[in-house]
């Protein structure tokens, strides 16, 4: 007989430790941020929902809910990183992810590059890169549930989901503004193109305060794309391209330090390496396919 234990996945797991580190800090930073206490209750009803997932009998609906669930949760755990971080109101540490800046490249690249070099033509290209991560990101899943490739599926959310809870761990104990904010932004005619707008506007509704080190757009892209190929080289081949060029495009457009995108790099290679380990021992992943 299969025990309660049992049932949970891996991811299940790595999800249900995140949410106890998070609640952690939020019961730590109570008389700081009273309102935290909401937030503990939706850590309460997303363990309520795993737990739904795991043991309850399921339809259609509900088995192909519990398979692309970790994705629908990081929107809401990005989300309260704001909270965390009390809105904005936390100790950031720019000022020595600068240093390491300065130290490692003699400047600030984030803030130089784009002035000494401001093209036209790689602003547009490199903010449409930046922009490229939603689908980066979002294809496989896509990809690999509409050819019903549960192994795939599973070893792509895996290694996407080490990588940004990795990300949030920093984000709620090492917070980085990142040079978005520490920096007067980009103006002129280099922001003038259609894909600078789209970023720019994207970011007004959907960027928490805080999460700039590591960058979770990098390692998120490299464990995307990187599990991408275990399921299908195609499509792991094809989102090799957008991942290079958004590695670039987040110092050339100044949205995150030059550090910041090597400790992405970092983690999405971390991740990557991890998951490969759990699918060794037949815990996640998927056999090559065309």
């Amino acid at each position: 007989m299969r025990t309660p234990a049992a049932a949970l996945r891996p991811i299940d797991r790595v999800i249900l430790g995140y949410l106890l580190v998070a609640s952690v800090v939020v019961i730590a930073r109570l008389h700081r941020q009273p309102g935290g206490w909401w937030l503990l209750g939706a850590h309460g009803l997303i363990v309520v929902l795993i737990a739904i997932l795991v043991y309850a009998p399921l339809g259609r609906a509900g088995r192909a809910l519990r398979e692309v669930y970790p994705l629908v949760l990081l929107v809401a755990l990005y989300s309260a990183l704001d909270v965390l971080n009390r809105g904005g109101a936390a100790q950031v540490h720019d000022a020595v992810v600068q240093r390491w800046e300065f130290a490692l490249f003699g400047g600030q690249p984030s803030r130089e590059w784009w002035m000494a070099e401001p093209s036209r033509f790689w602003s547009l290209v490199l903010h449409g890169a930046y922009l490229s991560y939603y689908f980066i990101v979002a294809v496989p899943a896509v990809y690999f549930a509409s050819r019903r490739a549960l192994p795939a599926l599973r070893g792509y959310i895996f290694a996407v989901i080490l990588a940004f809870f990795t990300c949030y761990l920093f984000f709620i104990f090492f917070p980085v503004a990142g040079p978005y904010y520490a920096f007067p932004r980009p103006t002129g005619p280099f922001v003038d193109n259609v894909t600078a707008r789209l970023v720019y506007a994207t970011l007004a509704v959907g960027s928490s305060y805080g999460a700039a080190f590591p960058s979770s757009h990098v390692a998120a892209s490299v464990a995307a794309a990187g599990a991408s190929l275990w399921g299908s080289r195609r499509l792991g081949t094809i989102l090799l391209v957008p991942t290079v060029l958004l590695i670039v495009s987040v110092v050339y457009c100044q949205m995150h330090y030059a550090v910041d995108a090597i400790a992405g790099l970092a983690v999405g290679l971390a991740a990557l390496g991890l998951t490969a380990a759990a699918r060794r021992r037949g815990l996640a992943g998927a056999a090559p396919r065309g």
